[in-house]
């Protein structure tokens, strides 16, 4: 009797060392999925940090990514092109959902539910909803992470599964890989930062702000001034075009203005060429248009699929309301319109594209999206 009881003993003591070291009692899929669906229906709100690469084109393009989240449907997403410096605003408020591009003044508005009707790689919700959703999750776990393989639930369907590393503390979000039907990764999405109950602003989802913090890559978030320019930053900015830095520094008279557009207007435009064509498919001609009062080129593609995309520079500086459904290009959002015929539109740094068809399907549809915006700026 006294050797059963010392045994017990310990076996009751390797069980406490062992549960400390987190060998026994170690949390399962269910557990985690369980956790994650409490924590949904309590999220308030949230602020990332984190760099996304789009393994799409020809080369990786790589955005650097801040979102900002608050209860129940306000978004900011900044996606800022790493080589090219240019940034883009896809903002929801009351107002609607609107893609801004603030250092071109230019902003279209989306009649929408987004993000609701469709997953963004960036947003946690959207991570969530992914495992929650696949009963046939894959589950493993190391030191620091519980790792989830599950079916992707993403606009773009050649985007499969998507693997998912969650912090074992806070379950915020460390890592994303989303793979095609190949198994090739395709999107990759590193967090640096992650904040649950991130504080903001009160405009810091108005449109009008976010439209005139063209000097700005991102707007300050939580108080903080990130990213604003000093006043020794503001001076040299003025010194280096020729202008003093103080208020009194007289602005481009109406006749400069004019001559400047003209100037511009003059310019030959420059064809941005796409680097992929769906199989069986080949350019079939190139046409300069007149498109308003500027100039457009329409590059037309026939075999297998027939489409064309026209590429223009609108000067129109005013707020631009889209009606149709949102595609996510994973650099910016676009819309389709038409049934029979569908039309893609989008614009990125300054250029309005519309990629017209009748029987491209939109897999592809977004894959030339991308592919022109791999070749801006070269």
């Amino acid at each position: 009797m006294q050797r059963l009881k010392w045994a017990v003993a310990v076996m009751l003591c390797l069980t406490l060392v062992l549960s400390g070291c987190g060998l026994v009692g170690k949390k399962d899929a269910g557990s985690v999925v369980k956790e994650l669906d409490g924590m949904m229906g309590k999220l308030q709100s949230y602020h990332a940090e984190g760099k996304m690469t789009l393994n799409t084109g020809t080369e990786p393009q790589e955005y650097a990514v801040e979102v900002c989240f608050m209860a129940e449907s306000y978004y900011r997403i900044a996606l800022t092109n790493v080589k090219k410096d240019i940034t883009q605003i896809v903002l929801r408020n009351d107002d609607g959902v609107f893609v801004l591009t603030p250092h071109l003044n230019k902003s279209f508005r989306f009649q929408s539910d987004w993000p609701d009707n469709q997953g963004q790689v960036y947003l946690y919700q959207s991570l969530v909803q992914s495992i929650l959703m696949d009963n046939e999750r894959q589950f493993t776990s190391d030191e620091k992470s519980f790792i989830f393989d599950v079916a992707a639930n993403y606009q773009n369907s050649s985007l499969a599964r998507q693997k998912v590393w969650l912090d074992k503390s806070s379950y915020a979000p460390q890592h994303v890989e989303v793979s095609d039907t190949n198994n090739n990764i395709m999107v990759t999405l590193q967090f640096d930062k992650f904040e649950f109950g991130a504080k903001f602003e009160k405009d810091q989802f108005d449109m009008q702000r976010n439209m005139t913090s063209s000097s700005l890559k991102t707007l300050p978030t939580m108080g903080h001034n990130h990213g604003e320019p000093s006043k020794e930053q503001a001076g040299a900015a003025g010194e280096k075009q020729g202008q003093p830095a103080d208020k009194s520094a007289s602005a481009p008279s109406a006749e400069d203005k004019a001559a400047s557009a003209k100037s511009s207007n003059d310019q030959s435009f420059g064809i941005i060429q796409p680097n992929y064509m769906p199989s069986g498919v080949k350019l079939q001609d190139t046409t300069e248009l007149k498109l308003g009062d500027g100039k457009a080129i329409m590059l037309r593609y026939t075999g297998k699929y027939n489409y064309t995309l026209i590429e223009s520079r609108p000067k129109e500086k005013t707020v631009s309301i889209l009606p149709g459904d949102i595609m996510d290009l994973g650099f910016t959002l676009g819309v389709v319109t038409g049934d029979a015929k569908k039309t893609l539109t989008w614009t990125y740094d300054g250029v309005e594209f519309r990629l017209s068809t009748g029987d491209l399907p939109e897999d592809e549809m977004i894959k030339v999206a991308q592919a022109v915006q791999g070749e801006m700026g070269k």
